[in-house]
C-alpha cells in the first residue's frame, strides 16, 4: 500500500503551474479519529472546510465500481490494447471518457457506491434528517495531461439548497502523478470571494465556471494555501459548495478514475437542472462574461 505522505521538495503541477510540497502545497489532515463524534464534524468542516475519511467505502465495492468504468473505457477503445484492461492504461491517442446519464445509468456496481446506505446513512447523521443524492453522476476518466481548474462547486448547482454537499472519492489507489484532488483548506472562510464568485452561475453568468487554472496566483490574491495527498480506493473528501477545490495534471499514463457526487436534506430546495433522466440539460445563457471580465468586475 503506497505511503500517504509526501516528503518535502516533492513538485508537482497543476495546470502547469509548479507546486512544492512544504512551500506551497502541504498534506492534509483527516478525519478517521473523529468519524463517530458528529458534532467534532462539523466543527472540523467549519474550520477547514473538508472532511478527508480514508477507506470510507468497502474496498471491493469501490473495486467493483471501477470495473464498470474500465469496462466502458474499454468497448470505447480508450485502453491501451497491449496491457491488461485492469490496469486502466491510457490508449495510445490519450483521449478523454465523457461518462454521460445514459451511460451511467447502466454501470450497476458504480451506482451501488454513491447510492449506498454507507453514505447515504452519513448524511442523515451529519445533517440530522432523510437525505437525497442529486440524480446527476459524476464519474470521472481523467487523461494524461489534464486538470481540473479552481472552483467552488456552487456556480455550478446553486440553484437549490447552499447545504448541498459534494463527496470526491478515489475509485483507484491514486499517486500523485495520476492528478489528485487538490483543494485550498479553509477557502469555505473567503467572505469576499463568497459574494463574488460564490454568488454567481455558471450557466448564466460566465462563459466558464473555473475561477483560475493558475493555483500560484489565488496564492497571491487569495492568501490561500494547497493542499493534496495519495489517495486510496474507497477515501473520502467531503466539502460543501463554497470550497476551491481543483485537481494536479496526470502525468501518468493510467486514467485517473474518480467520482464526485452531492448530497441533502430532502426537505431542502433542490437544483431540479440536476435532477431527472437527463440532468443538466441546462440552457447557457447568452451575453455571458468571460472569467476575466468578471474578476475585474470583483477586482479578484
Amino acid at each position: 500500500m503506497q505511503s500517504m505522505t509526501v516528503a518535502d521538495g516533492t513538485r508537482v503541477t497543476m495546470a502547469g503551474h509548479e507546486l512544492v510540497f512544504g512551500q506551497n502545497i502541504f498534506t492534509p489532515r483527516d478525519a478517521n479519529d473523529i468519524v463517530d463524534d458528529m458534532p467534532a464534524l462539523h466543527a472540523r468542516i467549519e474550520e477547514d472546510g473538508y472532511l478527508l475519511i480514508r477507506d470510507f467505502y468497502d474496498r471491493d465495492a469501490i473495486m467493483a465500481a471501477r470495473a464498470d468504468i474500465l469496462s466502458y473505457l474499454s468497448e470505447q477503445g480508450l485502453l491501451d490494447p497491449n496491457a491488461p484492461p485492469e490496469e486502466g492504461v491510457i490508449g495510445p491517442e490519450n483521449e478523454g471518457a465523457v461518462l454521460l446519464n445514459e451511460v451511467v445509468v447502466n454501470m450497476h456496481a458504480y451506482l451501488r457506491v454513491v447510492n449506498s446506505e454507507r453514505i447515504m446513512a452519513f448524511f442523515e447523521q451529519f445533517l440530522g434528517g432523510p437525505v437525497l443524492t442529486l440524480d446527476h453522476k459524476w464519474p470521472r476518466a481523467v487523461r494524461r495531461g489534464q486538470s481540473t481548474g479552481a472552483h467552488y462547486d456552487v456556480v455550478f448547482m446553486g440553484a437549490g439548497t447552499k447545504e448541498l454537499y459534494t463527496v470526491w472519492t478515489p475509485l483507484d489507489d491514486l499517486s500523485l502523478e495520476m492528478g489528485t484532488l487538490a483543494f485550498c483548506p479553509g477557502s469555505n472562510k473567503l467572505d469576499a470571494l463568497r459574494r463574488t464568485y460564490g454568488a454567481a452561475d455558471a450557466h448564466n453568468d460566465m462563459t466558464e465556471g473555473h475561477l483560475s487554472r493558475n493555483p500560484l496566483e489565488l496564492i497571491d490574491i487569495l492568501d490561500v494555501k494547497w493542499s493534496s495527498t495519495p489517495f486510496r480506493a474507497g477515501d473520502a473528501m467531503i466539502f460543501g459548495m463554497y470550497f476551491l477545490h481543483g485537481s494536479l495534471d496526470n502525468v501518468s499514463n493510467r486514467y485517473r478514475l474518480s467520482t464526485d457526487n452531492r448530497y441533502q436534506l430532502a426537505s431542502e430546495p433542490v437544483d431540479q437542472r440536476h435532477m431527472g433522466p437527463h440532468p443538466d440539460q441546462i440552457p447557457k445563457a447568452e451575453n455571458r462574461k468571460t472569467m476575466a471580465e468578471m474578476r475585474e468586475k470583483w477586482g479578484i
